[in-house]
């Protein structure tokens, strides 16, 4: 299993909705809105952060997983 770097959920590899390569590191993705979010900013879903859930932070109508 791997982390959706964009809103934390759980993504089995083989059946990630998306993928991306950032730096030599492949990166798995619930649905297509978390990889395009992480693609216009890599950056800041690559740095060390603590969630305390789901698209933390983000408005309910901006997180992927409400959707």
């Amino acid at each position: 299993m791997a982390k959706d770097p964009v809103c934390g959920m759980e993504v089995e590899e083989k059946k990630a909705a998306a993928t991306a390569d950032y730096k030599r590191k492949a990166f798995h993705f619930c649905a297509l809105s978390c990889k395009d979010k992480f693609i216009k900013e890599p950056e800041k879903y690559t740095k060390e952060k603590s969630s305390s859930g789901c698209c933390d932070g983000e408005s309910s109508s901006d997180c992927c997983c409400s959707k």
